[in-house]
């Protein structure tokens, strides 16, 4: 390993481009705005998405399967590699950790994790790093180089084997994930415009706003008196609906529009629909019901398994297959998901399902009993069934 620590760190090695260009560290979009990862999960909506593909994707069961002879496969729980699965380091669940990389990747493009091995070469944990402190290099052989910075500033370096990773829609000649925070920055800046034009609405008080006129001369600490009692008085949430009472034939004079006139709320169902597209999540996901009715709900639910968790799914099994097992083990195992998990909190269309699997004979009662986690049968029972 050190020769090959020595081969791929030469000095004519360069920081990937691409990554220069990804890393997201956040820029000021088009609205004035700064957006980075942080901000934008401060939009209900952007959080809501994220959560619900990062959720839905941990809460599937995960197995590894091991490819029989005679072209069946059956469960490898106690393969080494199905034990760092289910549990990645100590203190982290498989839940936990395809979930919290699950939502790195959705907010960074990118997630990465330090692969432990044991003396035989088995892995045996997965620790998860922050992708703001890995930076790519790309070597002359086109293999890549991971710089790690450390919680203490140190700087370690990990070969292209040493490090799991997990990438949103790449670009030719790079490993690297887009991060379609970035990606759309004009489109979530608007909606944190929005959302800060309406918090300063609120936080200033009356609407509409307006000025204060008056036939008199002020000099300057006349007018600073007159707009600070002003504002103490009548600005803010809690003096909304209050009646000003005006002296010396001062008057309010309204100059600008309402929130409803300048169709702030329809803007922010728009910024909702936007985000939602961004993220390939139907709209009713993440509580926008405008569009959704009791006949279209379910249909919804059957897009977002088809057309949203799909790519997610599928980037963790091939990832498994790919950067945690070897090219012999390969050929035997293979990680899949059980999408039927996701009828867990549907009983009527889980009996409904299985009620079909086993009429078309394409699966066994005992076979619908492991999935609920009952005990098999013996055959002349399972028949009856």
């Amino acid at each position: 390993m050190n020769i090959l620590r020595r081969l791929f760190e030469r000095r004519d090695a360069s920081t990937d481009a691409s990554w220069k260009a990804l890393q997201d560290r956040g820029t000021l979009s088009a609205s004035g705005q700064f957006v980075d990862a942080r901000s934008a999960e401060g939009i209900s909506t952007v959080f809501g998405c994220v959560q619900a593909l990062s959720e839905s994707t941990a809460t599937l069961p995960l197995h590894l399967y091991a490819r029989l002879d005679n072209g069946d496969r059956q469960r490898a729980d106690d393969y080494p590699l199905a034990r760092v699965l289910r549990q990645p380091t100590e203190i982290l669940t498989g839940f936990g950790f395809r979930e919290m990389m699950t939502a790195t990747v959705l907010l960074h493009g990118n997630a990465w994790a330090r692969i432990d091995r044991n003396g035989s070469g088995e892995v045996i944990g997965l620790e998860p790093i922050h992708p703001r402190s890995v930076a790519v290099v790309r070597l002359p052989n086109g293999r890549y180089r991971f710089d790690v910075t450390m919680p203490d500033g140190s700087i370690s370096r990990f070969l292209q084997d040493e490090l799991f990773h997990l990438a949103d829609r790449t670009e030719p000649e790079s490993i690297l994930g887009k991060s379609r925070i970035q990606v759309a920055r004009d489109t979530l800046g608007l909606a944190l415009a929005q959302r800060e034009h309406g918090s300063s609405v609120f936080r200033n008080g009356a609407m509409p706003s307006g000025v204060l006129e008056t036939p008199h001369v002020m000099d300057t600490a006349q007018m600073q008196r007159i707009g600070e009692s002003w504002r103490n008085r009548f600005a803010g949430v809690g003096n909304a609906g209050k009646t000003p009472v005006l002296e010396h034939g001062m008057q309010y004079k309204a100059i600008s529009m309402n929130m409803e006139d300048a169709q702030w709320i329809a803007a922010q169902q728009f910024s909702t629909e936007e985000i939602c597209r961004m993220f390939r999540v139907p709209p009713t996901i993440v509580g926008d019901l405008r569009h959704g009715n009791y006949s279209n709900t379910a249909e919804l639910g059957g897009q977002f398994v088809r057309y949203s968790l799909t790519r997610w799914i599928a980037m963790w099994e091939t990832a498994i297959s790919s950067q945690l097992l070897g090219p012999i083990a390969r050929r035997r195992y293979h990680a899949e998901h059980s999408v039927e998990g996701l009828l867990r909190g549907n009983p009527e269309a889980r009996a409904d399902f299985y009620g079909k699997a086993i009429q078309d004979g394409w699966m066994t009662v005992n076979e619908v009993r492991q999935l609920e986690n009952l005990p098999q049968l013996d055959k002349e029972s399972a028949n009856v069934g």
